[in-house]
């Protein structure tokens, strides 16, 4: 899937390192649980947050097919 330079770039404004982010909805077996919160390491190119969760995972959120939100 190819995701538009400028989607890029907002979700990079968006979820800077260090964002602390909450799992909201993964489609992946391996998916932490819902509600699991971790700390955003960057967004790729084709637009998925890298996030390091707090229970040891390290899957990405999958822009157009997963969702994570900030907290404070």
């Amino acid at each position: 899937m190819f995701v538009k330079r400028e989607i890029v770039e907002h979700l990079r404004k968006q979820y800077p390192d260090g964002t602390r982010v909450e799992l909201v909805r993964m489609n992946d077996e391996q998916a932490p649980p819902i509600g699991t919160r971790g700390t955003v390491a960057g967004v790729d190119d084709m637009g998925s947050i890298i996030v390091s969760w707090d229970n040891g995972g390290s899957l990405s959120v999958v822009y157009g097919e997963d969702l994570c939100k900030k907290i404070n």
